[in-house]
């Protein structure tokens, strides 16, 4: 019996990606901008589909179909005939967009008709699947048999936040609510106040809420938006958003209302600024847990899959389990957009093909990886000084006990938003002065931004409250009082920090590195951030990390079993 081949496709918006899937199963999958190096790139993702057909020796007759996570037919009102090969005009562009990239590989493809790739013989199959319902599809990943399921983000087609039920294989829809009335785009209309980039920078605001006092702006952000029976709505008059074609996400009414001027970009942010981003957190969080409770009382299920670029927002999450009846939650370490070729590649499998539920996800290293022979080859062409280390857990060990702050690059890259031990930054948790080392030499962004603690598994009930699992980093709990003095450098001013948790099993290497600390130290956590630099993606291979190490703060390399020094 021949194995079904699928690519699943995010092919516009942001964090566009592609994915591998074989017989029902997630091979690989990699984001074009940690291929093209343009952060959050909308750009069709033709280098990731060109790298995994050369990874695994595919060609364009070798896939049996195609996913995307979006249906442009819902868009499509006059049909643009014109061809465009790079980024889509407008979302009824997809038809094209998707098919015109595919043909160019190849120019041995035949005849196109109906979204279908005539191969020679061979007929490749293109399926559009409904954004939210993408999203959904994340149900997949869990190890749930059936779970309520609850998508929110800015815009699909026409839905921005959805209420569904899957039960085995099957996804059902019970309510949804569209746009212009949008949780996400009333968060990026604060995050483009707060003078940050909107679609890009949300966690920023997210960070900056812990120093502010909710209260001060609530009463005039409940005008805003309130919750009604079924969702919520916006007062529009006080937003843009849905008027594309204009510049701003938001009116001059807003800021009559508000009584204070937007922020100047890249401007510090004062105290006005840090209470209006608790305001507009704590509605978030308020209108969330309001759907939550609806969606709940429609299923009477008592887990949760949350997805959507909403379900970003650690610290929301990390409180879902305390003010919901909820008593389990999934939340995919890709719920944004990244993630949604994935869902629609899940979706045709177990949907139209009737394939059987898998075992739930339980990690995301899914991208590219390179050999020490690879490695080896890139250093010396570059003509850097290393050792070759054969415990190079060890090593960073010791490096991290005398301060010094080390790239870790090993294995294969991780897919999503977060670092979780193969492409990361890494330092001693214990030394206060670490936050603004790291934050001002390396990372050169807003000193008010937190870090993650990566802990041992069997060790997150000695310093957190309220323990939940956060494999992906996803979810944001609150540390202990007696234990925050000890690890300083990743507790946040509301003594909060987004943890990751570390299983032996998922990542026996990350796991050794930080037990290592742990017998050195007593404390089972390092400091941990994705490994770039601002305004750049995530180091993909050995060159990214080379060029990151010598124009940043870092003070040494781990490549893989590979030790690089700036001394």
């Amino acid at each position: 019996m021949s194995k079904k081949v699928c690519l699943g496709i995010n092919s516009s918006g942001f964090n566009t990606s592609c994915s591998l899937f074989i017989d029902n199963k997630l091979f690989f999958a990699v984001e074009e901008e940690r291929l093209n190096r343009e952060k959050r790139t909308r750009k069709f993702p033709i280098k990731a589909v060109n790298y995994i057909f050369e990874k695994f020796g595919l060609k364009l007759e070798d896939i049996d179909f195609i996913a995307i996570g979006w249906n442009p037919a819902i868009n499509l009102e006059n049909l643009n005939t014109a061809f465009n090969f790079g980024q889509t005009r407008f979302l009824g562009e997809i038809f094209h967009n998707v098919v015109n990239n595919f043909i160019n590989l190849d120019p041995n493809v035949g005849d196109v008709s109906e979204q279908i790739i005539h191969y020679k013989k061979k007929k490749i199959h293109i399926f559009f699947i409904r954004h939210h319902l993408a999203h959904a599809s994340s149900y997949y990943l869990s190890d749930f048999s059936s779970s309520s399921i609850l998508t929110i983000d800015a815009f699909g087609e026409k839905q921005c936040t959805e209420f569904f039920l899957g039960k085995g294989s099957k996804i059902s829809s019970i309510w949804s609510q569209e746009f212009p009335h949008s949780l996400g785009s009333f968060y990026s209309a604060f995050t483009s106040f707060m003078g940050f980039r909107p679609q890009s920078d949300e966690w920023k605001l997210m960070g900056a809420s812990a120093y502010g006092d909710e209260k001060r702006f609530l009463k005039k952000l409940e005008e805003l938006i309130y919750p009604i029976k079924d969702g919520f709505e916006l007062n529009l008059n006080y937003f843009n958003h849905f008027q594309f074609h204009r510049p701003g996400l938001f009116s001059d009414k807003l800021i009559g209302h508000l009584g204070i001027k937007p922020n100047v970009p890249e401007r510090k942010l004062s105290k006005e600024y840090y209470d209006l981003s608790a305001g507009v957190q704590k509605i978030f969080e308020n209108i969330c847990i309001h759907l939550m409770h609806r969606l709940n009382k429609l299923t009477q299920n008592k887990t949760l899959v949350f997805a959507g670029g909403c379900a970003l927002n650690c610290s929301l999450n990390g409180k879902i389990l305390s003010n919901t009846p909820f008593k389990k939650v999934f939340i995919p370490p890709f719920p944004d957009d990244s993630g949604v070729g994935i869902g629609a590649a899940l979706y045709v499998n177990h949907t139209i093909f009737n394939q059987k539920k898998l075992n739930k996800l339980t990690h995301n290293y899914l991208g590219p990886s390179f050999s020490d022979n690879e490695i080896k080859k890139i250093i010396k062409t570059y003509k850097l000084t290393f050792k070759f280390l054969n415990n190079p857990e060890e090593v960073a060990v010791k490096d991290i006990c005398e301060g010094k702050v080390i790239g870790w690059f090993q294995g294969a890259l991780e897919f999503g938003d977060r670092s979780l031990g193969n492409r990361s930054i890494l330092a001693d948790p214990r030394r206060q002065e670490m936050k603004d080392k790291v934050n001002h030499l390396i990372k050169y962004r807003e000193g008010f931004r937190p870090f993650a603690p990566s802990i041992l598994e069997n060790k997150v009930e000695d310093f957190f409250i309220n323990v939940q699992n956060s494999f992906f980093m996803s979810k944001t709990l609150q540390v202990k009082k007696e234990k925050q003095k000890l690890i300083p450098a990743v507790v946040h001013v509301d003594g909060s920090a987004r943890l990751q948790t570390v299983s032996k099993r998922i990542n026996p290497k990350f796991y050794n590195l930080i037990n290592n600390f742990y017998k050195e130290t007593k404390i089972p956590i390092l400091l941990n951030t994705s490994f770039n630099v601002k305004g750049e993606p995530i180091v993909c291979s050995p060159q990214d990390a080379i060029r990151t190490f010598f124009s940043s703060g870092l003070d040494a390399l781990f490549l893989n079993n590979f030790y690089i020094s700036k001394k």
